[in-house]
């Protein structure tokens, strides 16, 4: 199956959770804010939180969110992307779980709804990044079949 980049956004059966569905309305960044500034604490504001996002969906950026009842308890970001070394892949930007709902295993479920997403897209991988110096991360990574693929090298610039 072959996709589009820019357009795709998946449709609640392609997730095949009930639990899960994409985050798309400005209600849904609303409450997906709390969440995403706990993995991301320099997001101080809601404004600038949509903002990006919003930018970031040019791009292909989406968001998937875990509930509980009504309540947001998880959330990843993602983009299907395609480059010459993977070929098409989806790139997981971010994924969290509220700090009260941790050990629930709403990671796994999103990152098993990714992991279909992608082979359903076409993609042969599905790939992440997280900190070297993040042990517990890469311990779950380790668990859920994610391995160890690349170091990644980059030089940051001071910005205005």
């Amino acid at each position: 199956m072959t996709f589009n980049l820019q357009d795709y956004v998946p449709s609640v059966l392609d997730l095949a959770d009930t639990a899960l569905r994409p985050l798309d309305s400005r209600h849904d960044l609303k409450i997906a804010f709390p969440v995403m500034q706990q993995l991301r604490p320099h997001l101080t504001s809601e404004a600038d939180f949509m903002s990006r996002i919003e930018r970031m969906r040019a791009g292909g950026y989406r968001l998937v969110g875990a509930f509980e009842s009504s309540a947001l308890v998880a959330l990843t970001g993602y983009r299907l992307q395609e480059n010459l070394i993977y070929g098409p892949f989806l790139y997981v930007d971010d994924l969290i779980t509220d700090e009260a709902q941790r050990g629930g295993q709403w990671g796994s479920r999103l990152l098993r709804a990714l992991e279909r997403l992608a082979r359903a897209s076409g993609c042969a991988r599905l790939v992440l990044d997280t900190g070297l110096a993040n042990a517990r991360a890469q311990r779950f990574y380790f668990r859920e079949g994610l391995y160890t693929g690349a170091l990644r090298f980059q030089k940051q610039f001071d910005t205005p």
